[in-house]
């Protein structure tokens, strides 16, 4: 019984903390990650004709949550040179960008892996968060949207 008990309250701990975590259901979970700091999540979600960007604290209602249609949002995949294998996806919101990037650094022994986003207003650079590499999920290379420019 104790088990069970201890099972089902680890179980709620998980879900609650996973609560950003699931995208909508009919929809394919681009990337998630828990910040560094601040103790938020980031999430990025294709739902065939829209993606979605996510973000707030964990196991409440997000912060911020936008949609965008697959033509409004970009794309940058790894070319197969250079030090840097990366990928990120552009949702843009307005006046702001929100590039999420995964990098991982092919060189060093480490593989060092870098992901966050990058928040932008008309261009310019307001601030980087990065992410955990704990709990991180990225699937995003080969997503099919149009190339960054």
């Amino acid at each position: 019984m104790k088990v069970l008990v201890f099972s089902i309250s680890v179980g709620s701990l998980l879900m609650a903390n996973l609560a950003l975590a699931a995208c909508p259901s009919g929809s394919e979970t681009l990337f998630f990650c828990n910040t560094q700091k601040g103790n938020k999540q980031l999430e990025v979600c294709d739902a065939g004709k829209t993606i979605s960007y996510s973000f707030g604290k964990k196991g409440q209602k997000p912060e911020l949550a936008i949609a965008v249609p697959r033509s409004k949002a970009s794309t940058w995949q790894w070319q197969g040179i250079g030090r840097y294998m990366s990928y990120s996806v552009n949702i843009p919101n307005g006046d702001y960008n929100y590039n999420v990037f995964w990098s991982v650094d092919r060189v060093t022994e480490e593989h060092a892996i870098e992901a966050g986003v990058n928040v932008e207003k008309k261009g310019k650079l307001l601030t980087t968060l990065l992410c955990q590499d704990k709990g991180l999920i990225n699937n995003l290379e080969g997503v099919d949207l149009k190339p960054a420019e």
